[in-house]
């Protein structure tokens, strides 16, 4: 009798469980959709984050200010292409990634790219970028 309660129990947890992580799951949809409906996403296709480990943000080209110094999106879209396949794209709100840019600039990484290294962009590990953005969400509460 005891094992027949128990395992109720258990169903009935998942059925909730399952409830509570498909509204939540719905939410996430809707927040996708809707930065793809309704925000301005600038999307980056690096070929060069599967052998440096680095993602490379522009903020200054031909001496005047560019890429994330300039822009109006809302979102960044990096598209991890070469060895990733394009099969990982890592979506960051432009806002957070000025804040971790800002970072790693104040730490030195950055370097001339581009044609004839006309451009410079802070180069972020991105290893570190969700555990940065992950500290920064965690101590703003």
């Amino acid at each position: 009798m005891q094992r027949k309660i128990k395992r109720k129990l258990r169903m009935k947890d998942r059925k909730t469980n399952f409830d509570y992580d498909l509204v939540i799951g719905q939410q996430g949809e809707k927040l996708v959709d809707n930065i793809f409906k309704n925000s301005k996403v600038e999307v980056k296709r690096d070929f060069w984050t599967a052998t440096t480990g680095n993602i490379a943000v522009e903020f200054e080209s031909r001496g005047k200010p560019s890429g994330i110094s300039k822009t109006k999106s809302d979102y960044y879209a990096f598209v991890l292409a070469d060895k990733f396949r394009d099969e990982v794209i890592i979506i960051i709100k432009t806002k957070r990634l000025k804040e971790i840019a800002r970072e790693y600039y104040s730490k030195g990484c950055v370097k001339e790219m581009g044609d004839d290294k006309t451009s410079l962009s802070v180069l972020i590990p991105i290893k570190d970028l969700s555990n940065f953005a992950y500290d920064r969400a965690t101590n703003s509460n």
